[in-house]
């Protein structure tokens, strides 16, 4: 029987890939789960797959993670449904691929406002909830190995995972007194297919390709099902920290011993993919990039993403993506 039957979870950025299998995985260990997201659509259509697919008593709430006063509300009304509020994982993201000339201020804004500052409100709305469970409240932040050192053509990402990292750490070092759990998740690649959601900057054709093939490398990425359970268990487990894919281990560990070293190899890494500092040609979705026929490598990305394009199918990735041939996105400012 697992510990966490019968409590009440909510999980924000659960409508698609890594936070949909999160809240698949709560209510599987018997939690009643809240799934917030931004768009309505993608929740109806969550809901729909876990209650049909998976068993799973789900309540959906439309919240932006960005907005203090909507994660408010968001927390209350799980609270109202759920009995209380027990445990809570900060899920919501976006990802933005592209060397650092072609993306602008807006985009670092973006990734932290989305990230940081949702991860921010999301642990202020429910510490006081998580104060009141009987069961011991329990939070998880969801940084990445971005956060644990930085990561060429995605640093608004990194720069955002970095701070839900230390955000997790020290919310579990003041948070232990009251019976609160904190735990920092920093995942390395896992196979969600994210690739379909993320935007790309610079060339776009040419950063979608080597990113879609490389989180499809089955040596590099994770099955995604695998890393919800391996981070619902820590959850459980009340562990303060979990570094998931024996890559990023190795990368946080050789990292933490010899900085010099990693940053000199990224350095290598940075030079073999794709120029294009260009600051003005906004950035593209990675579903617009996929639609156009045009991608660079493309038998490279047919053959190592193969994986990735099962899970987006399974994770509600492609139920999310617009019908009709997208637009840029706004110029970088």
């Amino acid at each position: 029987m697992s510990d966490l039957r019968g409590l009440s979870a909510v999980v924000t950025g659960g409508s698609r890939g890594l936070g949909l299998l999160l809240a698949k995985e709560l209510g599987r260990r018997g939690s009643r789960v809240t799934v917030a997201a931004r768009d309505g659509h993608e929740l109806a259509e969550a809901a729909e797959l876990l209650r049909t697919g998976h068993g799973v008593t789900v309540h959906t709430v439309v919240c932006d993670v960005r907005d203090e006063e909507a994660v408010g509300r968001l927390m209350a009304e799980a609270a109202a449904h759920g009995g209380g509020v027990d445990i809570v994982i900060g899920s919501a993201g976006i990802i933005q691929v592209g060397p650092v000339g072609s993306v602008g201020v807006e985009e670092f804004r973006d990734a932290m406002d989305t990230m940081f500052f949702g991860a921010l409100n999301t642990s202020l709305a429910a510490l006081p909830y998580l104060r009141n469970s009987r069961a011991g409240g329990r939070l998880a932040l969801i940084g990445s190995i971005g956060g644990l050192l930085a990561v060429p053509h995605l640093l608004p990402y990194s720069c955002a995972k970095a701070a839900v990292g230390t955000l997790a750490e020290g919310l579990h070092e003041e948070q232990a007194q009251h019976g609160v759990s904190v735990t920092a998740v920093h995942p390395g690649l896992m196979r969600t297919g994210s690739h379909l959601h993320a935007r790309f900057a610079g060339d776009p054709d040419r950063e979608f390709a080597w990113f879609a093939a490389v989180a499809g490398l089955p040596l590099l990425s994770m099955n995604a099902e695998r890393a919800a359970d391996r981070i619902v268990e820590a959850v459980e487990r009340r562990r303060p920290r979990l570094v998931l894919t024996p890559m990023a281990r190795i990368g946080a560990r050789v990292h933490g011993v010899a900085p010099v070293v990693t940053t000199r190899l990224n350095s290598l890494l940075a030079r073999v993919l794709p120029p294009g500092d260009d600051a003005s040609g906004g950035t593209v979705e990675g579903s617009v990039v996929a639609r156009t026929g045009r991608v660079a490598q493309a038998r490279l990305v047919t053959l190592f993403s193969r994986l990735n394009g099962r899970a987006a199918e399974r994770f509600n990735q492609y139920g999310a993506v617009p019908a009709g041939p997208g637009e840029r996105a706004r110029p970088s400012s």
